[in-house]
């Protein structure tokens, strides 16, 4: 099972956003301002994507 999509790296959001549901609807996609404080815990069925200026800047990865 796919958990990461360096590929989405530099993309615009709703690309990337577009993608991992297209890929796997049953996950639930955070769009994350980069700086951020999130959670800690764990969620294989959540991927956050961590923007800025409407551009993904981290990895995205399940959990």
């Amino acid at each position: 099972m796919k958990s990461v999509w360096p590929e989405l790296m530099g993309r615009p959001v709703e690309e990337a956003r577009r993608q991992i549901g297209a890929e796997f609807p049953e996950i639930a996609v955070h769009v994350v301002p980069e700086g951020s404080m999130v959670t800690m815990d764990f969620n294989e069925q959540r991927v956050r994507l961590f923007v800025r200026d409407g551009k993904v800047v981290r990895e995205p990865r399940r959990g």
